[in-house]
């Protein structure tokens, strides 16, 4: 009963917290795709007007044009490219989703942020219970790996393994598999889905699932390249497990 009653308590917890990355996600996207597309609108605008008019601005308007151009790609909006770029939005359910991950999971890249009044409000309270929730579940995830640790233990043990040697080996092995499936094969899986080298795709792993996030390497972001549909979606759900395993290696 006890079991069935912890099986069913993970459960309930997987799936209510997964429902709050996706509520969190469609609240996101309600909030900040109109304001968006106002501002991707007049950075069209603006440089069209630049296009028509640059052998003619004066050092001031020069200036204040750079301003603009930096203030627009500071807020994710990249005015490259023909109209059809202008379409493609950084507030699709995808990047909400892949953006609520990071905020619950306190990485905070720093290239996608709410820039309306109402998305600012929404992410406080946001992060205020999703933190939480998503420690409850690391801390559970974490905590049914180790279960699947003493199991290993136990086998080993049944056939005369010291315990000293079975604790190096079962870390051994949970270090070495992990490594494996969160570092190294998403780092091939980076290498060919955004160009990079097979060092920078180690580099956003690492500093992604240690919850630096400088921002520095973000993944779908570059305008040039085509990404499959949930592409962000299950970047995401990588890093949510990568963290569940890094929890594990501390239990551990």
């Amino acid at each position: 009963k006890a079991m069935c009653s912890g099986k069913l308590q993970t459960a309930l917890l997987v799936v209510g917290y997964f429902v709050y990355l996706l509520v969190g996600a469609a609240v996101f996207q309600a909030l900040e795709r109109t304001a968006e597309k106002r501002e991707k609108m007049a950075a069209a605008q603006m440089k069209e007007a630049f296009l028509q008019n640059f052998t003619q601005l004066t050092v001031a308007e020069m200036e204040q044009f750079m301003k603009n151009l930096i203030e627009a790609i500071q807020n994710g909006v990249y005015p490259v490219g023909n109209e059809s770029q202008f379409e493609e939005s950084n507030w699709d359910f995808s990047n909400s989703f892949f953006f609520a991950g990071t905020v619950v999971s306190t990485i905070g890249y720093g290239t996608l942020h709410p820039k309306t009044a109402g998305g600012q409000i929404f992410c406080v309270f946001f992060a205020l219970f999703g933190i939480p929730l998503n420690i409850v579940f690391l801390h559970r995830v974490g905590k049914m790996l180790s279960l699947l640790c003493k199991k290993l233990g136990k086998f080993l043990y049944e056939k005369g393994m010291r315990k000293k040697k079975i604790k190096f080996l079962t870390l051994l092995f949970f270090l070495a598999t992990g490594i494996l499936v969160f570092l190294c094969l998403p780092s091939v899986f980076f290498q060919i889905t955004e160009g990079w080298s097979y060092s920078e795709g180690i580099y956003f792993a690492f500093i992604t699932l240690s919850t630096i996030g400088f921002g520095d390497y973000v993944v779908g972001k570059q305008s040039d390249r085509k990404y499959f549909s949930y592409y962000r979606v299950l970047v995401a759900i990588w890093i949510l497990f990568g963290l569940a395993w890094i929890a594990l290696l501390f239990n551990l």
